[in-house]
């Protein structure tokens, strides 16, 4: 009995726990980011995405890959602090130009206020990438 009981002891605490999901929806008409936790709305920041010329792609993405320090390749070394990468170059990182956060102003990434990124990036970080769906709409 004492076996059995061991057994079913140990399948409990083997079984892993159901892994969050994080959903960040970025609405390109309202310079807005919903991020919920499980369906849960955990935060609501200001973004600017990208200006005339320069879209930031609508759809549904996964995180492709993840830098706390970056800076752009293409745009002479911009600091991209708490970079999100989502889609081939483009990104949810940090800004230093907080002026036109709420504003359609980037080159097609969604830019937060780093205090904002850095919250982000370590939510991701901690829940998972893989567990992380981004959803950008007009």
């Amino acid at each position: 009995m004492l076996r059995l009981l061991l057994s079913l002891a140990f399948a409990c605490f083997a079984i892993p726990a159901l892994a969050s999901e994080i959903y960040v929806t970025v609405d390109i008409s309202e310079q807005k980011m919903v991020v919920r936790v499980d369906g849960a709305e955990k935060f609501v920041f200001d973004v600017s995405t990208g200006k005339k010329g320069y879209s930031t792609p609508k759809g549904a993405y996964g995180v492709t890959r993840m830098y706390r320090k970056y800076h752009s390749k293409k745009y002479d070394g911009a600091p991209m602090p708490y970079s999100i990468f989502f889609h081939g170059g483009y990104a949810i990182h940090g800004t230093t130009d907080l002026k036109r956060l709420g504003r359609i102003a980037s080159h097609g990434c969604v830019r937060l206020h780093p205090d904002n990124a850095r919250t982000l990036f370590n939510l991701v970080k901690e829940i998972g990438s893989g567990n992380t769906h981004v959803w950008v709409k007009a």
